[in-house]
């Protein structure tokens, strides 16, 4: 996966915005104001590309247990986020899973009301 296919891919899902509200270097996508998808620029420059993605506690455990480039998320809660590495053993169709799951999380943790507005934007 090219940071191209995963920047649009993010980026089309409805109500998604782009930051970088830490540093220069961390693109995070949200949903209603809530981050779903982060990732280093530099690391994709580098080769290495990693993406923090938002999981369920129970099947992050379990994904981790299956797949060596699934760790927990680093620097975030190690018991909802997991570090993704990108062109490593997981396949790149299951890496678009794991973002569609992210934003389907983080969508319905959102109020009725904010949920309207990215369905509306």
């Amino acid at each position: 996966m090219t940071i191209d296919v995963y920047y649009d891919y993010c980026l089309n899902k409805k109500g998604v915005t782009e930051h970088f509200p830490f540093d220069e270097d961390t693109l995070v996508f949200k949903v209603g104001g809530k981050m779903f998808a982060l990732s280093s620029l530099q690391e994709w420059e580098n080769g290495t590309p990693g993406v923090n993605l938002k999981c369920d506690p129970d099947w992050a455990l379990e994904l981790r247990g299956q797949y060596d480039d699934i760790q927990a998320g680093y620097h975030m809660s190690k018991i909802h986020w997991n570090t993704v590495k990108i062109n490593s053993s997981v396949p790149d169709a299951f890496v678009k899973e794991l973002i569609d799951h992210s934003y389907d999380l983080v969508f319905k943790s959102l109020t009725k009301k904010q949920q309207q507005e990215v369905l509306e934007s």
